[in-house]
């Protein structure tokens, strides 16, 4: 039997009061996209380019973490800085094996730090940090981030970030960050995450940065 659809892709459809249109939730969350990324600071991210350019050129490695989705984001970032920048990434998450037993032998929130530690974190290597709520110790909120923060920090590593919200710890502490700009605060994390893949493409696809074709874009 066939259904009809009540929402037709992306218009909206009567039924309001007063007979206005009623907005759908495609439709509103795609124009909320839409301020999203007119919201979103282009300074920053061209700060982030000219750091990571920088490094690169003092043979520096780029690590990147998060956790979540933004672990997600870490391991995919990792790829598209290797194959397509030329820059030297690494993502704590993508080695669960060390992730989990650091975990369960010495605790959740110092996992990035030793980490870090061991992976003999320098002056001219930097962080990216991919959250929504880019760390909060009070609130234990992402106290694993906090703690790699504060030891890359001590060691003099860059930072850079991209989070939502105030930006937390992370963007207290940056050199660069981006702070995805909050339109509705019911999608704070869904809009965070979404345009942190944007960010991300962005930079490795930006002049710049980028080294190497993508594997489309190469076919004639």
């Amino acid at each position: 039997m066939n259904t009809p659809s009540l929402l037709a892709a992306g218009k909206t459809r009567g039924g309001g009061r007063g007979g206005k249109p009623i907005m759908t939730f495609t439709t509103q969350f795609l124009n909320e996209a839409r301020q999203v990324l007119d919201g979103i600071d282009g300074d920053s991210i061209e700060r982030m380019v000219v750091l990571l350019a920088d490094m690169r050129a003092n043979g520096g490695r780029l690590f990147i973490l998060g956790v979540g989705g933004g672990a997600g984001h870490a391991g995919h970032a990792v790829n598209d800085f290797r194959k397509l920048t030329g820059i030297e990434a690494y993502a704590p998450t993508d080695n669960v094996s060390e992730l989990t037993a650091r975990t369960n032998d010495e605790g959740w929130a110092t996992v990035f730090a030793s980490w870090l530690k061991v992976s003999r974190l320098a002056r001219r290597d930097m962080l990216l940090i991919f959250s929504v709520g880019g760390g909060d110790e009070a609130k234990n909120v992402s106290p694993n981030l906090v703690a790699a923060l504060r030891y890359a920090k001590e060691i003099g590593a860059g930072v850079i970030g991209i989070v939502g919200r105030d930006g937390g710890y992370t963007a207290q502490v940056a050199d660069a960050c981006v702070i995805v700009p909050t339109v509705n605060a019911d999608h704070i994390t869904p809009h965070t995450e979404a345009f942190q893949a944007v960010v991300w493409h962005l930079l490795v696809s930006h002049p710049a940065l980028k080294q190497s074709a993508t594997k489309w874009e190469s076919l004639k």
